[in-house]
């Protein structure tokens, strides 16, 4: 979408989950002089005090002023909810999303994975659930601090129980105006089935590799045994995707191989949530997917054995973190 004639009204937004994701965005619409309230937990204090500092690749800003909120019962209803927190953390959602919706408001989840907004549709009543794909190499560097490495455009599109998509809908392209204004590209797609297992091309070789290998995107693509790995896993979600209605070009391949090749080098979330001891977003990037093509009659071998790899890795990590807890 081309467009940045401001909207004759500014739309106040809600962002749960202030991390490399939202912070990045609900900085972005904030400084664009968007209404943004924030909900935050430990980085509250920080925040309310020195505001939010975005490093960028395309400029660095800090944030002075944040409408901070520890609570959601302090927050205002808005016109849209950025659901911006890791898919472990979903079970915070019932009892927030309802309560920051305005009468005509709408939700954006911001989260990797399959059936995230059908998740989010059950609690959402009403209210339109669209998913924003957010195409970015971003991290939370420290307490109310966000480095942004590379690429930034969001596909948004609207969840629909129909596998023929929602279409392009109004409230689409109002939330896409409102983030061109604030200097991010959004693309609009037809059919969030599509987009959905389109990133997950991407995200089901690069997360769980990286995890298992120990690695960063640019070494698994310069060496033939990583890339073939890559091309591997990436033909077997393709398949899956096709087992469930949805037809990928094999295409897709060489373009996101080419767009992973010009990236600086970078360690892909699950990788950092796995550094950190934190619970890693296995059940929607890897545990959806394969169900949806197991019942749709597809077989995925490879990304089966990366799902048990990763579950033994996170069964292993919690256990560290109980120790760790134990012992303090």
């Amino acid at each position: 979408m081309e467009s940045t004639t401001k909207s004759a009204e500014k739309r106040t937004y809600a962002v749960i989950g202030t991390g490399a994701i939202g912070g990045y965005y609900g900085a972005l619409l904030a400084r664009s002089e968007c209404e943004v309230h924030f909900l935050l937990h430990r980085d509250y204090d920080h925040v309310r005090e020195h505001g939010l500092k975005v490093d960028s690749v395309r400029g660095n800003f800090v944030l002075p002023h944040v409408n901070a909120h520890r609570s959601p019962e302090t927050m205002p209803k808005c016109d849209v909810v950025l659901v911006a927190l890791k898919t472990t953390q979903n079970a915070l959602l019932p009892k927030v999303i309802p309560s920051l919706l305005k009468e005509n408001g709408a939700v954006v989840i911001m989260q990797n994975g399959l059936g995230v907004e059908e998740e989010v549709g059950a609690y959402a009543g009403d209210h339109p659930v669209m998913g924003g794909l957010c195409f970015i190499c971003s991290n939370k560097a420290g307490p109310g601090h966000i480095r942004h490495l590379d690429y930034g455009h969001v596909t948004l599109a609207e969840y629909s129980s129909d596998k023929s998509g929602a279409g392009i809908t109004p409230r689409m392209e109002e939330t896409a105006r409102d983030f061109e204004n604030a200097g991010i590209t959004v693309h609009l797609a037809e059919n969030l089935g599509i987009v959905r297992w389109k990133k997950l091309v991407w995200n089901i070789p690069y997360n769980g590799l990286s995890v298992v290998l120990k690695t960063t995107t640019d070494q698994l693509i310069s060496l033939p045994s990583g890339r073939s790995m890559i091309i591997d896993l990436m033909k077997e979600v393709i398949a899956g995707a096709a087992a469930c209605g949805y037809s990928i070009e094999e295409e897709i391949i060489p373009q996101m191989l080419d767009a992973t090749e010009s990236m600086i080098p970078y360690h892909p979330s699950m990788k950092i949530d796995f550094d950190e001891k934190r619970p890693m977003e296995i059940e929607a990037i890897y545990s959806n997917p394969l169900r949806a093509a197991l019942n749709a009659g597809a077989t995925l071998p490879r990304v089966s054995m990366m799902y048990d790899q990763l579950r033994f890795l996170d069964a292993k990590n919690r256990e560290f973190a109980r120790g760790l807890s134990s012992r303090q």
